[in-house]
């Protein structure tokens, strides 16, 4: 009995966190003014922690023959993330990945009543799991892929991109203490954990040079980074027309807001906390 209590009052709070959200999104989504040149203008936050809703909305309006699936890694119990929005408005299917089991099994039983086209699976992403990825995955080439998992995102990404995924878009995360211009990742382990101090919690992820590095040697055209520097936006130009992607001036580079306000200082000195720590250039 005490269980099922507990239960009722998670769902409860989960769905006044969802009219929350749903009602954010509307009311900032009706505020913009949209210049398809201008990816600041498209953004708009639902669900997303910045302005990706806005972003990934606007791209998703220029598919060629959209499949409406997503597929996202790290989506916690999907009160804050990238592909809720697409979920609940506009009633696209998906696959939904998230390590924790207990965030994972909340995200289902609350989601599942209302949109009964997501799947969820609590799954720890590593190499030996991108085999089972792709075949609990409807495609290979999702309209959306979102990737945030704190620590090992650039090596996880390529693999998928290795063993057949080809997203139309794909968002991942970068960590902007590493700069601008910086091409580098963490090394892979399979122990990962970010850390707790504050300036450990600096060392995680890939930069955005990074990510550009990977996405355009693999055929993939970068759009934006959000505003709020947390994401970048990669595309697939086979899949948009080329008037859209050639009128695109996005945004190269951006601050991590949070972590700008939590140190007080700026990408320079924010890798000066995590110097000597080892990293991986990305040619």
């Amino acid at each position: 009995m005490i269980n099922r209590i507990k239960q009722w009052i998670v769902r409860a709070r989960s769905l006044q966190k969802i009219n929350y959200s749903l009602a954010r999104g509307g009311a900032s989504s009706a505020l913009r003014t949209i210049d398809n040149c201008n990816p600041a203008s498209w953004e708009f936050s639902g669900f997303s922690q910045n302005g990706e809703d806005g972003i990934i909305d606007v791209l998703l309006r220029h598919v060629r023959n959209p499949n409406r699936y997503f597929v996202e890694i790290g989506t916690s119990d999907g009160l804050e993330n990238n592909t809720s929005w697409l979920a609940l408005v506009r009633r696209y299917s998906g696959l939904c990945i998230e390590g924790n089991p207990l965030k994972n099994d909340c995200h289902r039983n609350v989601f599942t009543p209302l949109n009964y086209g997501l799947r969820f699976l609590s799954l720890f992403v590593d190499g030996r799991s991108i085999d089972r990825l792709r075949k609990e995955s409807r495609v290979l080439d999702p309209d959306v892929f979102s990737l945030d998992i704190d620590g090992n995102d650039f090596h996880i990404a390529k693999l998928l991109l290795d063993a057949g995924f080809r997203p139309r878009i794909f968002v991942v995360e970068y960590n902007s203490a590493f700069g601008p211009q910086q091409s580098v990742t963490i090394p892979f382990r399979d122990d990962f954990r970010i850390g707790a101090s504050p300036a450990e919690r600096l060392y995680y992820g890939c930069s955005i040079m990074g990510w550009r590095s990977l996405f355009q040697g693999l055929g993939y055209r970068f759009v934006t980074v959000d505003q709020n520097g947390v994401n970048g936006f990669f595309v697939d130009p086979s899949a948009f027309g080329p008037d859209f992607l050639e009128a695109i001036q996005g945004l190269d580079f951006a601050e991590n807001s949070s972590q700008l306000s939590e140190h007080s200082a700026g990408w320079s000195m924010q890798s000066t906390f995590i110097s000597g720590r080892p990293l991986l250039t990305i040619e």
